[in-house]
């Protein structure tokens, strides 16, 4: 049973829940970054570009320095930012006991795919070209759009040879554009903030048009997910995204790969950004820390 914190926080999503499929942009954006809360005391932010891609180091109080996560934020290509992941940046930070860079990457529809990607690919390459820091000590995460971000960056980093890092995690990740995964219905009525309508209408913002809804670098569902390093997967069981998760689970696991999937009880999309209110929030960032500790190299 979820805890009274959580019944409180899904009751103020379900009342500002947006009307239908409606998307606007400029409004999502604004929204996004008002409710980012802020860093948790001790965590500081520093602004500063890795590989020409604006955002922000993130670390708390004694974070080791040869160790880094890559993060990419949600927000369905079209919005999101440091601002709108204060608070769950800050608890990661402090979860993880090393630096994250926060990357402010292009957004749609002004900067449609692949930029993104582009920046993704960028940001970890900075990070090991410009701050010396190795693979094996480095880690890929990203919620939501930044959870397929998350994949997609390490399909093109495969592709194109670079060494890939230690570990990658994904929360609630959108990897099917198209929305055909069966909780696009059986979860419509218990999610309070996503609809399959509206990420239809975010993929075209992100894709124009004419672009190809099975790009395996848009939606890496349809990608070879050979090859790849470990990858833990969170989602709620109250999502619409949930079967994004479960089929990404299975088909890196098909091609032999190692992902370890969680679903979580009655939990929503990216629940992850009331840690410091929520218990189950803070337990999900916990358990982020616990399993990409080891696989960076940190106590």
């Amino acid at each position: 049973m979820a805890s009274p914190q959580f019944d409180k926080f899904r009751q103020l999503l379900e009342a500002n829940r947006p009307p239908g499929d409606e998307v606007k942009v400029a409004s999502m954006r604004r929204n996004l970054d008002a409710v980012g809360g802020r860093f948790s005391e001790g965590v500081t932010g520093t602004p500063a570009e890795v590989g020409g891609v604006p955002g922000e180091w993130v670390a708390d109080a004694g974070a080791v320095d040869d160790a880094a996560v890559l993060y990419l934020h949600g927000g369905g290509y079209v919005a999101g930012s440091v601002d709108s992941h204060r608070n769950l940046l800050g608890h990661l930070a402090r979860a993880m006991g090393c630096r994250l860079f926060a990357a402010d990457y292009r957004l749609a529809p002004e900067h449609p795919h692949p930029a993104p990607v582009d920046d993704a690919v960028a940001a970890y390459r900075g990070l090991v070209a410009e701050h010396g820091l190795e693979p094996a000590r480095l880690a890929v995460a990203g919620d939501s759009a930044g959870g397929g971000l998350t994949m997609a960056a390490l399909l093109a980093l495969r592709g194109a040879g670079d060494t890939l890092p230690a570990a990658a995690v994904t929360i609630s990740p959108w990897v099917d554009l198209e929305a055909t995964g069966d909780s696009a219905v059986t979860r419509a009525d218990a999610d309070p903030m996503v609809t399959a309508g509206s990420l239809r209408t975010i993929a075209e913002l992100f894709l124009g048009e004419d672009g190809d809804r099975r790009d395996p670098l848009a939606a890496p569902l349809h990608a070879d997910l050979s090859g790849l390093p470990p990858i833990l997967i969170q989602v709620g069981d109250a999502e619409v995204l949930l079967d994004d998760a479960t089929r990404l689970a299975a088909k890196v696991e098909a091609a032999g790969g190692d992902a370890t999937l969680e679903v979580w009880p009655e939990m929503v999309h990216v629940w992850h950004g009331s840690a410091g209110y929520v218990p189950e929030s803070d337990q999900a960032i916990a358990r982020i820390g616990e399993y990409l500790r080891p696989r960076l190299g940190l106590r």
